[in-house]
């Protein structure tokens, strides 16, 4: 049983691994500082994070989501070194943040947002690697803002690409899905053999032989820039080189501590809401300590800051790789992390020769499992309170990014709620005895000034020559303005010749 876990593991840190490489090196580059800054930001969060972690299968990394922060930070303290002190001291904010247990707020998003958000991420997953998958490079991978670095926007994008079409790369696209499709299939993963070879390391073996066969052909030949583009690290000196560690001489000014509680806040709330997601799509349920993994991304971001790495949060897209290919325990992103290390150390020339088609098309697959047209039904189902803050948080994730996307869905839940909320909390009935028509309004515990739109329209609705029954013996108090509209009611409620009866209702 052991083995068996440990190689299921395996299976799922490689997969991780092959997904993680090009988002770190993409990220790095969208943010303008050296490439294994976002090797070693996936190392730290796939190690140290996931040691202190309160998820099993969380896998932390460099964040598309904080790629405008850094930019715009490293810009306003002048320097990359200056960046890294902000988030030391933003690793030291989440900490307390942990032992404050604020991690409890990942715990009041709606399901509906939650989901859109999911489906929102496989759907820019899809958009944005479709580039890539016809050898169209020109922006980095990693980026998920609706505005690109290059100009364009996720859809301009896709009509620019036309203009750039790669034969070579578009036939090891193609190969690259039908192989991943292949591999899902029940007959792979019952055979012996084939079930220990992960789909997406195939994809890369076939997609690095492609490339080679490809060379003596002008018309299929692949060129340099789509091919993954890794730092060079031969010696102590090349390290050295790649290595930046913490300035902290602008920690007295108070840009400085704008950046650090900027930098926090965000990078926290992306991690709690990535939490939930991988909640949601955990086969086995599992409850995360979201207090445990903010404490974890604190010790992490401090270890980022002091290492030269770029900030990270809890990732979504390489969750999900880490939960879809069957992951077991925490042990599979460790096992992403040692062979990003080994891969820039040892490995490089080999990856230098893996096209990007092939990456994209796993990062293609991996947005369809996330946006499931059965996910879109399932809301459809549920009704409106849960379809629309759904399809809200996903259009504006399309044309924003992650976060606006998810407060948009979240306003939207909550005008739902409070409509709801409104609609349940009076009981008003009406019924004719006697030849007398009677109304019966029971007032809640609470009237609050959201109650003042349904209470003019059950007043105005009263028939003329009816008795009305104001039933306050459960409530506890009224706002001002909802008392108003009662008063008022009552004060002229025989000019309509309304029949008014109190009950404990203090007028």
């Amino acid at each position: 049983m052991f083995q068996k876990k440990l190689f299921a593991d395996i299976k799922a840190g490689v997969v991780v691994f092959l997904v993680a490489l090009p988002l770190c090196l993409g990220i790095a580059m969208a943010c303008k500082v050296p490439l294994f800054s976002g090797i070693m930001a996936g190392v730290v969060g796939g190690i140290l994070v996931t040691i202190f972690s309160g998820s099993k299968y969380s896998v932390s990394g460099p964040a598309a989501g904080l790629t405008a922060i850094v930019l715009a930070s490293v810009s306003q303290l002048g320097s990359y070194q200056a960046f890294l002190a902000a988030v030391v001291f933003a690793g030291v904010f989440q900490l307390i943040l942990g032992i404050l247990k604020a991690g409890t707020i990942g715990n009041y998003i709606p399901n509906a947002v939650i989901k859109g958000m999911l489906a929102g991420i496989g759907i820019i997953l899809i958009i944005k690697q479709i580039p890539h998958l016809f050898g169209y490079d020109k922006d980095p991978e990693g980026d998920e803002q609706f505005i690109q670095m290059d100009g364009e926007n996720s859809f301009t994008e896709l009509v620019h690409m036309i203009n750039f079409i790669t034969p070579g790369a578009i036939i090891i696209g193609i190969v690259s899905i039908l192989i991943l499709i292949i591999a899902e299939k029940p007959f792979y993963k019952k055979d012996k053999i084939l079930s220990n070879i992960p789909g997406p390391l195939l994809v890369v073996i076939f997609g690095i032989l492609l490339t080679l066969s490809f060379n003596s052909h002008s018309f299929l030949l692949i060129d340099p820039q789509h091919l993954v583009n890794l730092p060079t690290i031969t010696s102590i000196t090349d390290l050295q080189d790649n290595l930046f560690f913490p300035d902290f001489s602008l920690a007295n000014t108070s840009q400085f501590w704008t950046i650090v509680f900027t930098l926090a806040i965000v990078a926290s709330l992306e991690t709690l809401l990535g939490i939930e997601a991988i909640d949601k799509l955990d086969p086995e349920k599992n409850e995360s300590n979201t207090n445990k993994e903010l404490l974890a991304q604190g010790i992490g971001n401090i270890a980022c800051g002091f290492l030269g790495a770029l900030p990270i949060t809890s990732v979504i897209v390489r969750s999900s790789a880490n939960i879809n290919s069957g992951a077991k325990s925490k042990l599979s992103s460790i096992i992403h992390a040692a062979l990003l290390i080994i891969s820039v150390v040892l490995l490089p020339n080999m990856l230098k020769l893996i096209p990007n088609a092939c990456l994209a098309a796993i990062l293609i697959v991996t947005g369809f499992k996330l946006t499931k047209l059965a996910i879109f039904k399932e809301q459809w189902k549920f009704g409106m309170e849960q379809f629309i803050p759904f399809t809200i948080t996903v259009i504006v994730m399309l044309v924003t990014d992650l976060l606006k996307g998810v407060c948009a869905g979240l306003i939207i839940a909550v005008i739902y709620i409070i409509r709801d909320n409104i609609k349940s909390s009076f009981e008003a009935s009406s019924d004719t005895i006697d030849g007398q028509l009677y109304y019966l309004i029971k007032l809640p515990q609470h009237v609050t000034f959201f109650n003042k739109g349904y209470l003019i329209k059950c007043f105005r609705n009263i028939e003329p020559n009816s008795k009305v029954i104001i039933d306050g013996t459960i409530n506890k108090k009224i706002n001002r303005d909802s008392k108003d509209v009662i008063d008022d009611f009552i004060s002229t409620s025989k000019i309509r010749k309304i029949n008014i009866e109190l009950i404990k209702y203090k007028h």
